[in-house]
């Protein structure tokens, strides 16, 4: 981070005329150096800061999609996902009440049951953001959840997940496998490491031997 924090000052100028070894010798002078005198070492002076600030900021964006805070369906409590999860595997789902994958919330809650004393959670997230599926408020949904299909997972806000507005965490998700969801019940497994492994999507059900197969691999890990 403290050369992420170099680069950033360094260049905070445009590449102008003259700004190469501006930019150089600041970075010199932070580092105590002496600046690069030539306009090859400056370039590969930027080449290389360029390619390591990317990596940096590459790592950072998928080093734990979980550390996010995300409130409680209908609940003003707030929790830190990677604190309260960190260690399992989780799974991810975008849900929506109106949906034709609605019923997955079945399947979801018995694959729950089936693994969480393993050590292995689905995490439920509303979203509005396909064909208006989930138009309700919070307390609406929670009905849905609760009451329809007597879901026992934890369940979250209502979010975006994808486009410009998408929360950090489906934009960790979406970078981490280059798939954003597709539909509601798209279904990203993330590792105990809090790396995500695989995505899956709405077509595939809580009990397909596919997602399974991979739940347990990944819980053996």
């Amino acid at each position: 981070m403290r050369l992420l924090s170099l680069f950033r000052q360094a260049f905070s100028e445009p590449f102008a005329t003259g700004s190469d070894y501006r930019g150089a010798t600041r970075i010199a002078v932070l580092y105590h150096t002496k600046p690069a005198r030539s306009k090859t070492a400056v370039q590969s002076l930027h080449r290389w800061l360029i390619v390591t600030a990317a990596l940096l900021l590459a790592g950072t964006v998928s080093a734990n999609p979980l550390n996010v805070e995300l409130r409680k369906l209908a609940s003003d409590d707030s929790v830190n996902l990677s604190s309260v999860y960190g260690g399992k595997v989780i799974l991810a789902v975008n849900t929506a009440s109106k949906c034709g994958y609605t019923p997955q919330f079945t399947g979801l809650d018995k694959l729950y049951d089936e693994y969480k004393a393993a050590g292995f959670a689905v995490l439920g997230f509303p979203s509005n953001d396909f064909a208006g599926q989930d138009p309700g408020s919070e307390i609406e949904i929670a009905d849905v959840c609760y009451v329809d299909y007597g879901v026992g997972f934890p369940m979250f806000e209502k979010i975006h997940v994808r486009g410009a507005n998408a929360h950090p965490l489906y934009r960790s998700l979406t970078e981490a496998t280059g798939v954003s969801p597709g539909w509601n019940f798209h279904k990203y497994l993330i590792g105990k490491d809090g790396q995500v492994i695989e995505q899956f999507p709405s077509q595939v059900r809580p009990e397909s031997a596919v997602l399974k197969k991979a739940i347990e691999q990944a819980l053996a890990k």
